[in-house]
C-alpha cells in the first residue's frame, strides 16, 4: 500500500541511503526488520511517502512468509528466558526504555509527524510522552499484581499470571508509536516475547523503537519488529502455530481475517475496530463545552477511531450549538503539521483521500448538506503535494443512510436532531457498531440514566478522550472483542493458574 502522491516541498527527508537507511528531519532510521536482535533485510522494498506533500521517506523492507516465521521462531527463542525474568527485572527493562523513548522525544515526534502527518506539537506534548507512560505503567503494574488467596473447605486457591507465550502485535497508521507501546507494554511485561507489525504506511518510529529497546538491554528476541503489507508479512505472521497471542487495531474485515486464522490455531485475541460514535447534546448542557468537544473530534483530520463523529442535538439548542460550533471550526488552522498554527493536518494517504470524499461525495448526492468543508483543500493540495481534506459538517442526513452508519475516518461530521431522552439514545444506539460515546448535559440523574443506556465500551460526560490506563478498554458490537488495561490486559496475555492446595498430606521427612 505504498504512497503514490505527487513531490511537493520537502518534508525533512534526504533521499535514502545506500541500503536500508534514511534521514528523516534529521534522524537516521534504519528502514530493515528487527529479528532475534539483528537488523535483517528483505530483496524487496516498498516506498513510505510522507502525507505532508507526498515526498519519499525511505524504502522499507518488505517482508513476507520467510520473514514473519524467522520473527516467531526468534520470539519462541527468547520465551522460556523471558518468562523465567524475574517480575522486577522484567519491570526495570521496561522502565528503561521508557527512558530512552523519552530520550529521544524530538526525534521520534519529528519521525511519527513526517511519518503520519500528525501534528508535532501533539507528538511532543502528548503523544510520545503518552508511549513511555504505556511502558511504565504496565512494569509497575506488573509488580503489584496477584490476588489474595482464598479458601474453600479448608483448601487454598492461589491465583498466579503465567507467560502464555509469542504475542503478535498488529498496530495501525493513525497513531503508530502510541498505540504499539500500548500493546508491547501489557505483553512484554506478562513476559510474553513480542513480534511487532506496523502498519505499511508508517512504519519508521516502530523501527527506531527497536533501537531504543535494544539499547536499554532487552534481551535478543523479546521484540520483534517485521515490516511489510499485511497480505504478505501480516497474514502469515497471525497464522504462525508459534503465536500464543494476537492484538489488533484497525478495520473490520481485516479482523475477521486474523480471527479465521488464529481460531485454526485455537489463539486468544485481542481487537479494537472500528467505531460511529455519537455525541449527545441536551438542551440543559453547557453549549460552550458541547462546541468544543465537538470541534475536537476534527482532531489528528479526524482519524481517531474514537471521535465522535455522529452530533446529536436536542432541537431546542440546535441553532444555538450550531452557530458555536461553526464559529470554533472556522478558525481552525489547516496546513503542515510541523507549523504551531496548525490544528489539522492531512489524511494519511492519497487512497484514504479518496475513500474519504467518496463518502461525502455519496450523502451530498443522497440530498445531505454541506455547511462547512464537503471536500479536499484542492489549493493546498496542489500547493504541496499533500492530502488534506476540508473539515467537514454534512446536516440533512438520514439515519439509515451510508454517512451515518459507516465509519469514514476522516475530519467528516453529521448532525441529526431529537426531541426526546428515548430518541437521543434509540439514534445513538442504532449502528452496528460500539466503541465510545460522548454525552453533554447539565443533570446528573440524567447523566446516569442516558449512560446507562448507550451501547459503549467507554462514555464520556462532559469530557472527551480522558483516558487512564488502570481502566478497561475495547468496544461492544462490531467495534472490537474484549478489554485491555489494568488487570485486564494481564488476563489477556497470560495464561491464568489456580493452584488448589490441601489443607492435609503433607509428610515430614528427615
Amino acid at each position: 500500500m505504498s504512497g503514490a502522491g505527487a513531490s511537493g516541498a520537502p518534508s525533512g527527508a534526504t533521499a535514502p541511503a545506500a541500503g536500508f537507511t534514511a534521514t528523516i528531519a534529521g534522524v537516521l532510521v534504519d528502514t530493515r526488520h528487527w529479528i532475534g536482535g539483528e537488523r535483517l533485510a528483505s530483496t524487496a522494498t516498498f516506498t513510505d511517502r510522507s502525507p505532508i506533500d507526498g515526498t519519499p521517506l525511505a524504502e522499507i523492507a518488505r517482508g513476507g512468509a520467510e520473514e514473519a516465521r524467522a520473527a516467531v521462531a526468534a520470539a519462541r527463542a527468547a520465551f522460556p528466558g523471558w518468562a523465567a525474568t524475574p517480575h522486577r527485572e522484567r519491570a526495570r527493562l521496561l522502565h528503561a526504555v521508557a527512558d530512552g523513548i523519552e530520550a529521544r522525544l524530538e526525534d521520534l515526534a519529528a519521525v511519527e509527524t513526517a511519518d503520519n502527518g500528525a501534528v508535532l506539537r501533539s507528538h511532543r506534548r502528548g503523544v510520545v510522552p503518552r508511549a513511555a507512560h504505556n511502558l511504565r505503567f504496565f512494569a509497575d503494574r506488573l509488580l503489584a499484581l496477584g490476588h489474595d488467596d482464598f479458601a474453600t473447605r479448608g483448601h487454598t486457591h492461589h491465583v498466579t499470571w503465567d507467560p502464555a507465550g509469542p504475542a503478535a502485535l498488529v498496530t495501525p497508521w493513525n497513531a503508530p508509536l502510541m498505540l504499539a507501546t500500548w500493546k508491547i507494554g501489557p505483553a512484554l511485561a506478562a513476559g510474553d516475547p513480542v513480534i511487532l507489525k506496523p502498519a505499511e504506511w508508517t512504519p519508521l518510529t516502530a523501527s527506531l523503537l527497536a533501537d531504543i529497546a535494544a539499547e536499554a538491554g532487552l534481551p535478543p528476541g523479546v521484540l520483534n519488529v517485521l515490516q511489510g503489507y499485511g497480505g504478505e508479512a501480516g497474514a502469515p505472521l497471525v497464522s504462525d502455530a508459534g503465536v500464543r497471542r494476537i492484538s489488533f487495531t484497525g478495520s473490520v474485515p481485516t479482523a475477521r481475517r486474523i480471527a479465521r486464522a488464529a481460531a485454526a490455531n485455537l489463539v486468544p485475541t485481542s481487537f479494537e475496530l472500528g467505531g460511529k460514535s455519537p455525541l449527545l447534546v441536551f438542551a440543559d448542557a453547557d453549549l460552550d463545552l458541547a462546541a468544543d468537544l465537538a470541534v475536537e473530534q476534527y482532531d489528528n483530520a479526524g482519524q481517531v477511531c474514537l471521535a465522535a463523529t455522529r452530533l446529536l442535538v436536542e432541537d431546542s439548542v440546535r441553532d444555538t450549538f450550531l452557530e458555536r460550533f461553526t464559529d470554533r471550526a472556522r478558525v481552525l488552522v489547516q496546513g503542515d503539521p510541523r507549523e504551531e498554527p496548525t490544528g489539522v493536518g492531512p489524511l494519511i494517504h492519497p487512497r484514504h483521500l479518496d475513500r474519504v470524499d467518496g463518502f461525502v461525495r455519496r450523502a451530498l448526492a443522497d440530498g445531505a448538506t454541506a455547511l462547512l468543508g464537503g471536500g479536499p483543500h484542492t489549493e493546498l493540495n496542489e500547493r504541496t503535494g499533500g492530502t488534506y481534506y476540508r473539515p467537514t459538517l454534512l446536516t440533512d442526513v438520514a439515519q439509515d443512510s451510508e454517512i451515518v452508519q459507516e465509519e469514514v475516518f476522516g475530519p467528516v461530521l453529521t448532525l441529526q436532531s431529537f426531541s426526546t431522552e428515548d430518541e437521543a439514545v434509540a439514534l445513538a444506539d442504532d449502528t452496528r457498531y460500539g466503541l465510545a460515546a460522548t454525552l453533554v448535559t447539565g443533570n446528573r440523574e440524567r447523566a446516569a440514566r442516558v449512560g446507562a443506556r448507550l451501547v459503549a465500551g467507554t462514555v464520556w460526560v462532559n469530557c472527551f478522550f480522558v483516558r487512564d490506563l488502570a481502566a478497561p478498554f475495547g468496544g461492544s458490537r462490531e467495534s472490537g472483542t474484549g478489554r485491555e488495561g489494568g488487570d485486564w490486559s494481564f488476563d489477556f496475555y497470560c495464561d491464568l493458574k489456580n493452584t488448589v492446595t490441601a489443607p492435609k498430606g503433607w509428610q515430614r521427612h528427615g
